[in-house]
């Protein structure tokens, strides 16, 4: 196994339940509600010793059904609390190496050159490349691909990403980053005729595709790999100028996705805003799903630079990220106003709390009706006046909204208020499963009738 954020424990830590195989079956449990299917055609890497799982020991993965009350199963081994914990206090989360960059570069180029997960006329110049979220599978964007190739006929040609899937999505955004950035280049390589891009992102898989474009970004002309804020002015760089894997980039579009991560108030909805709990998390979120929740709630400081989802809304050593932010002719935020419980809506809609808008739970289009409101508009151009102090309330989001700000967001908000199913808005919002999410399916048409071919 290579040294990446996989959860690991010490060496010296060990359970005394722990067996020597992982349960058949075994399914853990996922903060922030992704589907835990893999790609199908595709099989947990093995380790050496024949174990299905992805631990650096079989029988140490952490199982979140003994702490939320689930009755034990046929040949489950009785947990051992008093172990993890003192396995949890002594762990320490290892930084990527050169290993586990080599290995996301390897199932990067992979998941790039399977077609199975692909769907479009061999024609069609225009690739979208669909990313899920945190435990999710490229299996999550199925109904959203087929609606895209039937209501664009002839026009997209649609890849459903499979190189971040079930527990590989705690490996960080960066190495996640990576994988996708190297799956895009197979892909583009392998399908000649392609002349333009575009990325559709649920949840996580936002922040993943930034971080990608950043690495993919291709500028028309030379500038300087220095983190400066002011090189990612609109005077600096022309829209349109750069490519993104030899591409021209159209459509950047997230939905539910946390841009300012999950670490402010309210954030992480299912916390009920209580500050305990939202500190308990900020925490401990890095020992369920590893970097991953570092990355969320900003706790990395990896070499003693600034958290990762700080570092992406500037150009610097890491990536292009503004600039690939940038390039893109449409960009695009949907965000859940309420009753998703995984994503805020203030981190979804890149927004102060003071800017969200008072809106009644109704839509204004018959034909969207789950679609509440749509902002084209810049977001300095109208922001409600609020005082310094609330501005500042955190100096790490409003470093985060300043950046994301600096190009001008499409926010798409949306309530399932009227929804049997609104509890699950945070898969709704994507129609993770059809039918059982089959009210989001206006979303998804709202979509594609506002995508730029």
């Amino acid at each position: 196994m290579p040294a990446s954020s996989r959860f690991y424990t010490s060496a010296t830590c060990s359970l005394a339940t722990a067996s020597s195989r992982s349960p058949p079956g075994h399914r853990r449990a996922s903060l922030m509600g992704q589907s835990p299917s893999a790609p199908p055609g595709r099989s947990r890497s093995r380790s050496r010793n024949g174990s299905s799982s992805r631990w650096p020991h079989p029988g140490l993965g952490l199982d979140l059904g003994f702490l939320l009350g689930r009755k034990p199963r046929p040949g489950d081994e009785k947990p051992d609390l008093a172990s993890w914990m003192r396995c949890f206090l002594s762990q320490r989360l290892p930084q990527p190496t050169a290993v586990a960059e080599e290995r996301a570069d390897a199932e990067g180029k992979a998941a790039g050159r399977r077609e199975e997960e692909e769907v479009g006329a061999d024609e069609a110049d225009h690739l979208v490349v669909m990313v899920n979220g945190l435990y999710g599978s490229s299996a999550d964007w199925k109904f959203a691909a087929e609606q895209f190739v039937k209501r664009l006929p002839g026009k997209v040609y649609v890849h459903r990403s499979q190189s971040n899937y079930s527990k590989l999505t705690y490996d960080g955004v960066d190495l996640m980053g990576e994988r996708l950035a190297e799956e895009v280049r197979q892909v583009v390589q392998r399908r000649r005729n392609l002349r333009k891009i575009s990325f559709v992102a649920h949840s996580l898989g936002g922040l993943v595709t930034r971080y990608a474009i950043g690495k993919l970004y291709e500028p028309a002309m030379d500038e300087t790999s220095s983190c400066d804020t002011d090189k990612t002015s609109d005077e600096q760089n022309v829209p349109g100028a750069g490519k993104i894997a030899g591409l021209e980039p159209i459509n950047f579009i997230t939905s539910a996705t946390p841009h300012l991560g999950s670490r402010w108030n309210k954030q992480l909805p299912f916390l009920f805003g209580v500050p305990l709990l939202e500190r308990t998390a900020a925490g401990t979120a890095h020992f369920i799903v590893g970097r991953t929740g570092k990355h969320l709630f900003l706790t990395d400081m990896d070499d003693g630079k600034p958290p990762l989802l700080l570092r992406m809304v500037k150009d610097c050593d890491d990536g292009k990220f503004m600039s690939a932010l940038r390039s893109f002719k449409h960009r695009v935020a949907y965000a859940n106003v309420t009753y998703d419980h995984i994503v805020g809506w203030r981190t979804s809609s890149i927004r102060r709390q003071q800017e969200l808008p008072k809106l009644k739970l109704t839509a204004n289009d018959e034909k969207y009706p789950h679609v509440i409101n749509v902002d084209k508009g810049n977001l300095e151009d109208h922001q409600q006046q609020g005082s310094v102090e609330d501005s500042l309330a955190d100096s790490y989001e409003e470093i985060i909204i300043r950046g994301l700000t600096q190009v001008t967001w499409e926010r798409v908000d949306v309530c399932f208020h009227k929804s049997w199913l609104r509890y699950n808005a945070h898969n709704n919002i994507q129609v993770r499963i059809h039918p059982i999410n089959s009210d989001g399916e206006d979303v998804i048409y709202h979509m594609i009738d506002n995508f730029v071919v």
